[in-house]
């Protein structure tokens, strides 16, 4: 009810810049207590993180606290406008990488923006390193895929590419990005779980003894159902690869890195860390590890 009222007597524009200030009250407030509880960590924990707090002092909060971060520039990125199907699209490594039909230009560039940070070669979320990459005619599955920068990365060298997708939005972007390549590209509209009930579906039942050479996630912490539902292949599988986040929840890097442990896997947690600000309830120690390298032993 106030909600409301509230609503009839402030303008919008009002409102939005309140909010916007209020935001930003928040984040440095934040900032501030990161800054404190890593300058009283130990002295052998505070050197590798000493980076991040000269970061932050010098900077906004932001995910990648890392000059890195500051390499790419939105004004930089040049968004093209596919007249047959009135979708937008970037040139990604020159090939098209389509984005959601309803998305203007500039959000389409703050998106890609974001894509090319995460990926970036010092970044904590790149998949891919030099001795861990997909091969020339690896079967690949990538869980997550959203507007598919990954797989379309890699798309020339792979055998077959399964792409587990459930926004719509995204299966119509996903559908003309990989058009070139209809022949060796699956798009699965199910969520990948531990479990084959209603919309999911566990990997083990999709594969059904399929070989499979690389595992790509990124599911918004539901990594572990993922891993549970995929017994089989880490059980059976001698050479396998998985690259796969581990930054959605606090605890999530030592469960998973355990699960992979229980299964011969030789894991690396990918160097630096993450601020995820996008949980609400992030708290102490606020840095969290963004992804695990994982090769069977």
């Amino acid at each position: 009810m106030l909600k409301n009222v509230v609503k009839k007597i402030i303008p919008r524009i009002v409102r939005v810049i309140c909010g916007k200030y209020w935001i930003r009250y928040k984040l440095h407030k934040l900032k501030k207590k990161i800054i404190t509880f890593l300058e009283a960590e130990p002295r052998e924990n505070y050197d590798e993180k000493k980076e991040i707090v000269d970061f932050l002092k010098a900077n906004p909060l932001c995910v990648f606290p890392y000059d890195f971060s500051k390499k790419y520039n939105v004004n930089d990125i040049i968004v093209h406008l596919d007249h047959d199907n009135g979708m937008k699209y970037v040139l990604h490594g020159n090939k098209r990488l389509y984005f959601k039909k309803k998305w203007n230009e500039y959000r389409v560039k703050r998106y890609y923006n974001t894509l090319l940070t995460e990926q970036d070669i010092d970044s904590p979320h790149r998949y891919e390193l030099a001795g861990f990459c997909v091969n020339d005619g690896d079967i690949v599955v990538d869980v997550g895929v959203a507007e598919g920068n990954f797989a379309l990365s890699i798309i020339e060298k792979v055998e077959k590419l399964y792409l587990f997708e459930v926004d719509e939005e995204w299966i119509e972007a996903l559908k003309e990005t990989f058009a070139p390549w209809k022949e060796k590209v699956e798009i699965v509209c199910k969520y990948v779980s531990d479990n084959d009930e209603g919309n999911c579906i566990s990997l083990d039942s999709f594969l059904g003894g399929r070989g499979i050479d690389f595992i790509k996630a990124d599911i918004e912490g539901a990594e572990i159902a993922l891993l549970k539902g995929c017994q089989n292949i880490l059980s059976d599988r001698e050479q396998i690869k998985i690259a796969i986040c581990t930054y959605h929840k606090q605890d999530d890097a030592n469960k998973i890195n355990n699960v992979l442990k229980e299964f011969r896997f030789n894991t690396e947690f990918s160097k630096r860390y993450m601020i995820f600000l996008s949980d609400k309830r992030l708290c102490a120690p606020y840095l969290r590890k963004g992804l695990i390298r994982a090769v069977k032993l």
